[in-house]
């Protein structure tokens, strides 16, 4: 039996694990030429945003990661491809760690040890990368840092957000198409159900497609929760106040599915308006915004068991007008020793 693509293109990510995995900078630049097109697309989350194909990914991204944590390590717990709208695409989530030791987009280091989670999609064509879709969670290493300037969460955060409860998220077993449409199947439609917050709460029947035992795994800034009445009372409904008319692009994004998992990335996957208070403590004033969310669930006997979400939330302070780094900058000014006196 011929090994499909979506299986050769999962062993072809391999070559980009190895190389953060063993990160070795004085060869990084060398080994990401090799895997992505020179001309690939590259687009990351705020500040770092479309950056200059190949070159652009080493010189602003990476880089700069290595030199405040030259111990960088990657560390995936699902790894994923499939085909949407005539693309393959294949998906990783994870996290990067190392000591932070010296300062990352005027983060200041703390010398332990530091834990970012990366949501990235990879679009290749004839066995190189030619789009990457990446949410690096940002305020993670902030808070870590103790230099988050905003809102607090209002549910728990995670140093560390778990991988899947049954340890299967790398998959390398044989593409199954049939129980990948299954799974894709069903997260369209509980994402179709959750747009009709406008007729009833029971109208979403949320119950119908999520487990008993959910977990929702937010971004730094939202946290995690577990069960539908926590996704309800520190997410949903502080996010539907704010932004009833919120429009999800379910069928313009990029979705696929693999086994019982389902992988979505949408540049932006949202668009909505902040016309009502109770998100993030922003003040309504009719703003329109839009909003990258990438994301991975995990099915179960029929329901959704798991679900990863990132969202960009620096870009969305941007889009609003706010500096969240110039703030963090006057927070933590003492640390830098710049106090004017």
């Amino acid at each position: 039996m011929s090994v499909s693509i979506h299986n050769q293109n999962k062993e072809r990510i391999g070559q980009l694990r190895a190389a953060l995995y063993d990160c070795d900078a004085k060869r990084l630049r060398g080994q990401l030429a090799e895997i992505f097109a020179p001309d690939c697309l590259v687009q990351i989350a705020n500040p770092l945003e479309t950056l200059d194909g190949v070159a652009g990914l080493y010189e602003r991204a990476y880089a700069p990661l290595l030199r405040a944590v030259p111990d960088l390590e990657r560390r995936d717990f699902i790894v994923m491809a499939g085909e949407t709208q005539g693309q393959d695409w294949v998906g990783c989530c994870g996290h990067y760690t190392g000591v932070f030791e010296r300062p990352w987009l005027d983060i200041p280091p703390t010398r332990h040890l530091m834990a970012m989670r990366y949501h990235e999609f990879f679009r290749y064509e004839d066995g190189q990368i030619v789009e990457m879709q990446a949410l690096w969670d940002i305020p993670q290493v902030m808070m870590q840092a103790r230099a988050w300037p905003m809102s607090p969460s209002l549910a728990p955060e995670w140093s560390i957000v778990p991988g899947p409860a049954t340890n299967d998220g790398i998959i390398t077993a044989a593409y199954d198409e049939a129980r990948s449409e299954t799974s894709l199947d069903w997260v369209r439609a509980m994402l179709v159900s959750l747009k009709r917050n406008e007729i009833s709460v029971e109208a979403m029947e949320l119950d119908k497609y999520w487990h008993p035992k959910m977990l929702w795994y937010g971004p730094a800034g939202i946290g995690s929760m577990r069960r539908v009445s926590g996704f309800r009372n520190w997410h949903q409904i502080p996010f539907l106040k704010a932004m009833p008319d919120r429009d999800a692009f379910v069928g313009t994004g990029i979705f696929f599915g693999d086994g019982d998992y389902v992988g979505f990335t949408g540049w932006p996957g949202m668009k909505m308006t902040i016309s009502g208070d109770g998100w993030l403590g922003i003040a309504a004033a009719d703003q329109a915004i839009t909003m990258r969310s990438l994301d991975f669930w995990r099915c179960e006997n029929g329901q959704i068991r798991e679900n990863w979400v990132l969202v960009d939330l620096l870009h969305v302070y941007a889009q609003l007008g706010v500096d969240v780094f110039e703030r963090m900058r006057e927070l933590t000014v003492a640390r830098h020793g710049r106090m004017q006196v």
